[in-house]
Protein backbone atom coordinates (compact mmCIF):
# COMPACT_ATOMS: atom_id res chain seq x y z
CA UNK A 1 0.00 0.00 0.00
CA UNK A 2 1.44 3.40 -0.81
CA UNK A 3 2.20 6.31 1.73
CA UNK A 4 -0.11 9.36 1.52
CA UNK A 5 1.58 12.48 2.58
CA UNK A 6 -0.06 12.61 5.61
CA UNK A 7 1.34 9.21 6.44
CA UNK A 8 4.99 10.55 5.52
CA UNK A 9 4.69 13.66 8.03
CA UNK A 10 3.62 11.61 11.02
CA UNK A 11 6.39 9.09 10.16
CA UNK A 12 9.17 11.89 9.98
CA UNK A 13 7.52 13.60 13.49
CA UNK A 14 7.85 9.77 14.54
CA UNK A 15 10.90 9.42 13.48
CA UNK A 16 12.66 12.91 14.87
CA UNK A 17 11.03 12.19 18.32
CA UNK A 18 12.66 8.68 18.07
CA UNK A 19 16.34 10.05 17.39
CA UNK A 20 15.62 12.81 19.87
CA UNK A 21 14.73 9.85 22.47
CA UNK A 22 18.18 7.95 21.14
CA UNK A 23 19.99 11.34 21.99
CA UNK A 24 18.93 11.35 25.46
CA UNK A 25 19.14 7.72 26.36
CA UNK A 26 21.32 7.14 29.62
CA UNK A 27 20.58 3.51 30.16
CA UNK A 28 23.93 2.14 29.72
CA UNK A 29 24.98 4.90 32.00
CA UNK A 30 22.18 5.04 34.68
CA UNK A 31 20.61 1.50 34.44
CA UNK A 32 23.40 -0.87 32.96
CA UNK A 33 22.35 -4.56 32.62
CA UNK A 34 24.25 -6.52 35.31
CA UNK A 35 24.33 -3.89 37.64
CA UNK A 36 26.35 -0.58 38.78
CA UNK A 37 29.14 -2.04 38.46
CA UNK A 38 28.29 -2.69 34.72
CA UNK A 39 27.80 0.96 33.83
CA UNK A 40 29.24 2.89 30.87
CA UNK A 41 32.77 4.20 32.26
CA UNK A 42 32.25 7.47 30.14
CA UNK A 43 29.31 9.86 29.19
CA UNK A 44 27.50 8.09 26.49
CA UNK A 45 27.02 9.38 23.28
CA UNK A 46 24.87 7.54 20.90
CA UNK A 47 25.59 7.84 17.54
CA UNK A 48 22.53 6.64 15.21
CA UNK A 49 21.70 8.27 11.82
CA UNK A 50 17.99 7.03 10.68
CA UNK A 51 16.06 7.85 7.92
CA UNK A 52 12.68 8.12 6.33
CA UNK A 53 14.11 8.25 2.67
CA UNK A 54 17.50 6.17 2.93
CA UNK A 55 17.25 2.45 0.49
CA UNK A 56 20.18 0.82 2.37
CA UNK A 57 20.51 0.39 6.16
CA UNK A 58 23.96 0.12 7.44
CA UNK A 59 24.29 -2.03 10.60
CA UNK A 60 27.26 -2.19 12.12
CA UNK A 61 28.46 -2.72 15.72
CA UNK A 62 29.30 0.48 17.92
CA UNK A 63 31.15 3.33 17.72
CA UNK A 64 34.83 3.48 18.50
CA UNK A 65 36.69 6.29 20.42
CA UNK A 66 37.08 8.46 16.97
CA UNK A 67 33.63 8.05 16.39
CA UNK A 68 32.54 8.69 19.62
CA UNK A 69 34.65 12.17 19.88
CA UNK A 70 33.49 13.05 16.51
CA UNK A 71 29.72 12.18 17.09
CA UNK A 72 29.87 11.17 13.22
CA UNK A 73 29.62 7.38 12.51
CA UNK A 74 32.19 6.20 10.30
CA UNK A 75 35.16 8.58 11.02
CA UNK A 76 38.13 6.62 11.42
CA UNK A 77 40.19 4.19 8.94
CA UNK A 78 37.34 1.56 9.10
CA UNK A 79 34.69 3.95 7.66
CA UNK A 80 37.08 4.96 4.69
CA UNK A 81 37.36 1.13 3.83
CA UNK A 82 33.66 0.30 4.15
CA UNK A 83 33.06 3.77 1.96
CA UNK A 84 35.33 1.66 -1.13
CA UNK A 85 33.27 -1.20 -0.48
CA UNK A 86 30.57 0.26 -1.34
CA UNK A 87 31.64 2.46 -3.58
CA UNK A 88 30.85 5.82 -2.80
CA UNK A 89 32.23 9.03 -1.80
CA UNK A 90 31.70 10.61 2.08
CA UNK A 91 29.01 12.94 0.05
CA UNK A 92 27.14 9.98 -0.91
CA UNK A 93 27.74 8.03 2.41
CA UNK A 94 26.55 10.75 4.66
CA UNK A 95 23.78 11.71 2.93
CA UNK A 96 20.81 10.19 4.65
CA UNK A 97 18.65 9.96 1.61
CA UNK A 98 21.13 7.35 0.78
CA UNK A 99 21.99 5.31 3.75
CA UNK A 100 20.66 4.82 7.13
CA UNK A 101 23.95 3.81 9.90
CA UNK A 102 22.11 2.00 12.80
CA UNK A 103 24.63 0.23 14.76
CA UNK A 104 23.91 -2.53 16.95
CA UNK A 105 25.15 -0.43 19.95
CA UNK A 106 24.85 3.28 19.70
CA UNK A 107 27.49 4.23 22.06
CA UNK A 108 31.40 3.76 22.16
CA UNK A 109 31.70 0.59 24.92
CA UNK A 110 35.16 1.24 25.82
CA UNK A 111 38.29 -0.49 25.72
CA UNK A 112 38.91 -4.02 27.07
CA UNK A 113 42.63 -5.21 28.90
CA UNK A 114 44.55 -5.05 25.27
CA UNK A 115 43.15 -1.90 24.23
CA UNK A 116 40.16 -3.27 22.19
CA UNK A 117 36.63 -2.11 21.60
CA UNK A 118 34.36 -3.61 23.80
CA UNK A 119 31.25 -5.25 22.70
CA UNK A 120 27.93 -3.10 21.55
CA UNK A 121 26.76 -2.38 24.87
CA UNK A 122 23.71 -5.25 25.35
CA UNK A 123 21.28 -2.54 26.68
CA UNK A 124 21.13 -0.90 23.65
CA UNK A 125 19.77 -3.32 21.12
CA UNK A 126 16.44 -4.41 22.74
CA UNK A 127 15.48 -0.90 23.95
CA UNK A 128 15.88 0.74 20.35
CA UNK A 129 16.61 -1.52 17.56
CA UNK A 130 13.17 -2.71 16.47
CA UNK A 131 11.25 0.85 17.39
CA UNK A 132 13.99 1.93 14.91
CA UNK A 133 13.35 -0.16 11.96
CA UNK A 134 9.92 -0.23 12.52
CA UNK A 135 9.97 3.37 11.46
CA UNK A 136 12.10 2.61 7.73
CA UNK A 137 9.39 0.85 6.02
CA UNK A 138 11.75 1.99 2.91
CA UNK A 139 14.51 0.10 3.27
CA UNK A 140 15.59 -1.88 0.43
CA UNK A 141 18.99 -3.50 1.66
CA UNK A 142 20.34 -4.64 4.92
CA UNK A 143 23.85 -4.31 5.13
CA UNK A 144 24.99 -6.54 8.53
CA UNK A 145 28.49 -6.07 9.58
CA UNK A 146 30.23 -8.06 11.94
CA UNK A 147 29.30 -10.99 14.68
CA UNK A 148 26.91 -9.09 16.38
CA UNK A 149 24.90 -7.80 13.45
CA UNK A 150 25.06 -11.46 12.33
CA UNK A 151 23.45 -12.34 15.10
CA UNK A 152 20.18 -10.01 15.26
CA UNK A 153 19.45 -9.94 11.46
CA UNK A 154 20.17 -12.97 10.12
CA UNK A 155 18.71 -15.79 12.71
CA UNK A 156 18.67 -19.44 11.50
CA UNK A 157 20.31 -18.05 8.30
CA UNK A 158 23.79 -16.87 10.13
CA UNK A 159 26.51 -19.92 10.18
CA UNK A 160 28.85 -21.38 12.94
CA UNK A 161 31.56 -18.94 11.85
CA UNK A 162 31.42 -16.03 10.72
CA UNK A 163 33.45 -16.21 7.53
CA UNK A 164 30.67 -19.22 6.78
CA UNK A 165 28.24 -16.70 6.75
CA UNK A 166 29.77 -14.27 4.65
CA UNK A 167 30.91 -17.01 2.16
CA UNK A 168 27.19 -17.89 1.92
CA UNK A 169 25.99 -14.70 1.23
CA UNK A 170 24.12 -15.37 -1.80
CA UNK A 171 22.17 -17.92 -0.43
CA UNK A 172 21.44 -14.94 2.40
CA UNK A 173 20.38 -12.55 0.48
CA UNK A 174 17.99 -14.69 -1.99
CA UNK A 175 16.41 -16.71 1.42
CA UNK A 176 15.78 -13.30 3.06
CA UNK A 177 13.13 -10.90 2.63
CA UNK A 178 12.41 -9.85 -0.66
CA UNK A 179 11.02 -6.88 -0.45
CA UNK A 180 14.42 -5.70 2.27
CA UNK A 181 17.23 -8.67 1.72
CA UNK A 182 20.04 -8.68 3.90
CA UNK A 183 23.85 -9.21 3.10
CA UNK A 184 26.43 -9.90 5.35
CA UNK A 185 30.02 -8.37 5.72
CA UNK A 186 32.67 -8.61 7.41
CA UNK A 187 34.22 -5.51 9.70
CA UNK A 188 35.93 -3.40 7.25
CA UNK A 189 38.19 -2.48 10.43
CA UNK A 190 42.12 -3.10 8.99
CA UNK A 191 42.39 -5.88 11.62
CA UNK A 192 40.76 -8.30 9.22
CA UNK A 193 42.71 -7.18 6.35
CA UNK A 194 44.23 -11.04 6.75
CA UNK A 195 41.32 -12.23 6.84
CA UNK A 196 40.22 -10.21 3.28
CA UNK A 197 43.21 -12.14 2.00
CA UNK A 198 42.67 -15.28 3.18
CA UNK A 199 39.19 -15.08 1.04
CA UNK A 200 39.87 -13.58 -2.34
CA UNK A 201 36.14 -14.46 -3.37
CA UNK A 202 35.19 -11.40 -0.96
CA UNK A 203 36.87 -8.85 -3.35
CA UNK A 204 36.18 -11.02 -6.60
CA UNK A 205 32.47 -11.48 -5.81
CA UNK A 206 30.53 -10.25 -3.21
CA UNK A 207 32.32 -6.69 -3.71
CA UNK A 208 31.35 -6.31 -7.36
CA UNK A 209 27.84 -7.10 -6.61
CA UNK A 210 27.50 -5.16 -3.37
CA UNK A 211 29.02 -2.20 -5.32
CA UNK A 212 26.27 -2.62 -8.31
CA UNK A 213 23.20 -2.72 -5.52
CA UNK A 214 24.62 0.01 -3.97
CA UNK A 215 24.96 2.29 -7.08
CA UNK A 216 21.46 0.85 -8.43
CA UNK A 217 19.79 2.12 -5.29
CA UNK A 218 21.16 5.37 -4.45
CA UNK A 219 20.91 6.57 -8.27
CA UNK A 220 16.89 5.94 -7.82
Amino acid sequence: MSQTAGDARDNDTALAQLLTDIAACRICRDTPAGGPANALPHEPRPVCVASSKASILIAGQAPGMRVHLSGKPFTDPSGDRLRDWLGVDEAQFYDPDNFAIVPMGFCFPGHDAKGGDLPPRRECAPAWRSRVLEQMPQLKLILVIGQYAHAWHLGELRQKTLTETVRNWKSIVASSDTDCPVMPLPHPSWRNSGWIRKNPWFEAELLPELKRIVKQEISR
